[in-house]
This record gives structure tokens, C-alpha cells and sequence, in this order.
């Protein structure tokens, strides 16, 4: 990044949302943070930032939120959360939960702040996706769905913003070494079965950042999974055959 930029980051309290506020803070950008965890927010704000404190899952946070911010020069939607079950075993605030914070809270915001961008004919809309959301997995149903859905949003966003020199990314990454994995999936299978292929933070922090600013289209984390999803395409039937054994356990 040539300039310091203004940068609005959701579930910028916790995982790679805070490790992105606090380098992008040092870097010299103004950055606002939103987040449910009031003395992480307290934190950032003593590091320079501005906070908000939101809880994506709940309509009025989203609304107040939107009437409290301007017009960043970039948007990184780092907010989300999951729960790996079963698909007859997740509960119905979980399956709400995950399609509020993972889907409708990003294209609500990007509703709203999409034509001030377009406007100024400039932008960068960055969206933290999952490969779950190009190749799902067992106990991961709900979790996939909503990645599939913000792969296809951004798909076609990207068409329709780039007449205005707005920018649209989807980082991919595989499970990150976050407390998010603890807390969706109780069991500890997907810590114990992925061992040292999760990602480190600061991985997919760094690629985040490189990416700002540039026409990048989407990124996979790490580099192979992108021929993991090209195979599916091609042979589905065989990656399910092979990957499922790793998330069947209880």
C-alpha cells in the first residue's frame, strides 16, 4: 500500500480480524474496528483505532453500525462464525446464527456502503471466505452453505462494481489455528485430524494485506487447495470419497 488508507474491519475483537487491526494500526492506517468484545475494542481504541461495538448476528448492532461509519477506502468482512454438527444435530440458532453473521450482515453492509464507493468511483471490498465454501465437508453443512453463498455474491459483485474501479476479493483459507476452531467444533476432530496443515494467523493476515489496494480476484490459503477445489470439479465423487474419513469421527 502506496498511502495510509481508511479500513473498516469486522470481528476485528478476536482470530485474524484482530491480528489484521493491530498491523494495519501499525502500519500508520486509520482503522475502524468492530467487534463484540468490549476490552478488545478498548484495546484498539487505546492503539488508535476507531471501534464500534457490534454483534453481527443481531439486526439493530448492524443498523446502528452502518449509521456510525463513513466511507472507508477498504472493507474487510473478517467476521464469522460456525458450528460443526451434523446436519440433522445443528440446532436452529446455530443454522441462524451462521447465515446472520456469515451472509446477511455482509451484503447489508455492502448494500449500504456500496454506492457511496461507486460514487467516488474507488473502493476495495475484501470478503475472509473458506475453502469450505468450494469443497464442504461432513459435520460442516451449514458452515459450507454459508461460504458457497458469499463466493457466489462476491462472483457476481465483482461484475457489477467493476465498472467503478471497486475491487473485489475472496480469501479462501483453509482452518486457521484460531480459537474459532475450538468453539465450532466441539469435538477437537478437525484440530486433531488437520494437526500441522492449519494455518497460522499471521499467514493469512500477510496475504490479506498484500492483497489491499490491488485487483486481486481471489486467493486460496494454502496455495494447493486451489487444486483441491479444481479436482472436485472435475472428479467430485473421488475428493468426497478420500476427504470425508478425516471429519466423520465423532
Amino acid at each position: 500500500m502506496s498511502k495510509p488508507k481508511s479500513i473498516l474491519i469486522t470481528g476485528a475483537t478476536s482470530g485474524v480480524g484482530y491480528a489484521l487491526s493491530k498491523r494495519l494500526l501499525a502500519e500508520g492506517h486509520e482503522v475502524w474496528a468492530t467487534g463484540r468484545a468490549l476490552t478488545v475494542l478498548e484495546e484498539l481504541q487505546r492503539e488508535g483505532a476507531h471501534t464500534i461495538p457490534a454483534d453481527l448476528s443481531k439486526s439493530e448492532d448492524v443498523k446502528q453500525m452502518m449509521a456510525k461509519i463513513g466511507t472507508p477506502d477498504v472493507i474487510i468482512f473478517s467476521a464469522g462464525v460456525g458450528s460443526f454438527d451434523f446436519a440433522h444435530e445443528t440446532s436452529d440458532e446455530a443454522i441462524q446464527s451462521m447465515m446472520a453473521v456469515n451472509v446477511i450482515a455482509p451484503m447489508q453492509l455492502t448494500k449500504f456502503l456500496l454506492p457511496s464507493m461507486m460514487k467516488r468511483g474507488s473502493g476495495h471490498l475484501i470478503y475472509l471466505g473458506s475453502q469450505a465454501g468450494k469443497v464442504a465437508t461432513p459435520k460442516a453443512s451449514v458452515y459450507a452453505a454459508s461460504k458457497h453463498a458469499i463466493i457466489g455474491y462476491t462472483n457476481a459483485l465483482r461484475m457489477e462494481a467493476a465498472p467503478f474501479d471497486i475491487h473485489v476479493t475472496t480469501i479462501n483459507p483453509g482452518p486457521i489455528d484460531t480459537p474459532f476452531l475450538d468453539l465450532a467444533d466441539e469435538t477437537g476432530t478437525y484440530r486433531t485430524s488437520l494437526g500441522r496443515h492449519l494455518l497460522a494467523v499471521e499467514t493469512v493476515v500477510d496475504t490479506v494485506v498484500k492483497t489491499v489496494g490491488k485487483p486481486v480476484r481471489d486467493v486460496n490459503l494454502p496455495w494447493y487447495m486451489g487444486i483441491t477445489s479444481r479436482m472436485h470439479a472435475v472428479a467430485p465423487t473421488l475428493v468426497e470419497r478420500v476427504g470425508r474419513k478425516y471429519f466423520m469421527r465423532k
